[in-house]
Parts: structure tokens; sequence; C-alpha cells
């Protein structure tokens, strides 16, 4: 009897949760100013259209970091609630040894660009490109359970427009296949510019940044891994295809920020570690 209470508690609780997100994000997405995000379908169609044409030269990428630094702006030197997402491109340093320099070139910028579009497709903006990984944001100020939302679903489009998108025209090369991990983090970050003339450099410091490149590292070629406080904020259905990954007293030492306990990480269930 008493388990059968304590089962009706949580599905009130569960049920009280649910309700709670969802008059949150109903109320976000109705709003006026909020803009159609392009399905992961159509995004992959249009990164094959895309990949055709610059296999066969007819078509030019052409990357900018300009939305992402007009955004950080209006925010040097302060503290800014962000969601931090690392994209990173697994085995580009085999490719490297066995392409040719201009298609390696061609598949290299293809991954940016197309990461890159889905970012912007999601409301998020494009920090950094550092090596092969590409590093995004999105402002979690207002709302955090869109922006944690918004993220995951830019992930799982990411993933898609990967598997999709550009490894069956790959293979129609005898290119070898992309894979890509994904990790992301929420907390504050500092906002730094490194001249003081308004084109300078701007760039995001901070723990959460740490903590989504390590995150990154850890996880499994194709699987989306998030830290705890990204999984707090995930509607229940989004949090039961993740699951806790244990790590090792060496591979993961960070803790939270506010309990001090060890943070946790949740990835991608279906793709164990």
């Amino acid at each position: 009897m008493a388990k059968g209470i304590e089962h009706n508690k949580d599905d009130g609780q569960d049920n009280t949760s649910k309700g709670l997100f969802n008059m949150i994000m109903n109320n976000e997405s109705n709003s006026s100013e909020q803009a159609k995000i392009v399905d992961s379908e159509t995004l992959v169609l249009q990164t094959q259209d895309r990949l055709w044409r610059a296999l066969k030269r007819r078509f030019q990428y052409d990357v900018t970091l300009q939305p992402g630094q007009q955004f950080l702006l209006n925010y040097v030197s302060t503290k800014v609630p962000l969601v931090i997402m690392y994209a990173d491109l697994v085995g580009s340093t085999n490719m490297s040894m066995t392409l040719p320099a201009d298609k390696l070139t061609t598949i290299i910028r293809a991954f940016t660009y197309e990461i890159s579009q889905v970012v912007y497709n999601h409301k998020g903006y494009v920090l950094k490109y550092v090596g092969d990984a590409v590093i995004s944001f999105f402002p979690a100020s207002y709302n955090k359970l869109l922006a944690c939302d918004r993220a995951v679903q830019c992930s799982k489009s990411m993933l898609a427009v990967v598997k999709n998108g550009i490894n069956p025209i790959l293979n129609q090369y005898d290119y070898p296949e992309l894979n890509v991990k994904i990790g992301l983090d929420e907390g504050e970050n500092v906002i730094v510019q490194y001249g003081h003339d308004r084109s300078s450099q701007i760039d995001i410091l901070g723990y959460c940044m740490n903590i989504a490149a390590k995150i990154t590292s850890l996880t499994m070629p194709n699987n989306i891994s998030v830290g705890q406080y990204v999984y707090e904020m995930l509607h229940p259905s989004m949090k039961s295809k993740f699951a806790e990954v244990k790590f090792s007293a060496e591979e993961w030492r960070y803790t939270d920020r506010h309990s001090g306990q060890l943070y946790r990480v949740y990835s991608m269930s279906g793709n164990p570690r």
C-alpha cells in the first residue's frame, strides 16, 4: 500500500512538472516575436543540396560569427546565463592523412557550415570554430527551460543532418563518413572582449565552458551528453531519453557549483558508454 501511495505521489509530481513546463513553453511559443524553427527533414534536404554543389565546385561555403559577436557586445564585462554547446567532429585526424587537402577542406567547411546553420535555425549563436569543433551558445537569461530545450533539439537535428544529410553524399564519393559528439551545459559565463575597439573579438569564459568541453570529450560518437543543470530543465518526456553516466574519479572531477557534490552528466539512452 505504501508503495502504491508513493507511486501516485510521484505521478502527481511528474504531471505537475509537465504542466508547468508546458505552460511556460506555450506562453513563449505564442509570442509574436517567436520565429519558426526549421524541421530536421528540411535541414537535411538543404544540406544535401549544398554539399552536392560544393563537391562539384558549384557552391562555396561562407560562415560568419557576426550574429553571436553582435549579441555578446551588449554584455561585455558582465556575467550572463547561457547554454554552451560543443559539437566535435570525430576522426578528422585520420581523414587528414587519407584525403587530398582540397577534399578535406571541403568536408570540414561543409561540417562547420551545416552545424552552424542548425544552430541558427534553433535560435542559437555560433561563438567560434576551434579546429574541427563548433562552439555555440543559447541565451538563457529570460527562459532557461526554453534555452535548454532548444539546445537539445538543436543537438538532435545536428545528428540527423550529419547522418542523413552529409554522410549519404560522402558515401557516393567513397569518402569516409563523419561522426560527431555533442556536449552541453548551462550556467553563468563572463563575456570578455580582448580589445577596447567595438570590433575586437569577444569570447566567453567560465566554469560552464570547461564542463561542456570536458563532457564532449567523454561523449561517444553520434551521441549527446548534457550536464546536470541542462538535464534538470528538460521536459520529463525528454529526460526519459537520457541516462546518467558514471565516470571514474580520474575521468571526472567537476563538482556542482552550488552544492559541492559531484556534478552529474547524462547521455542519450541507446548509446551506452
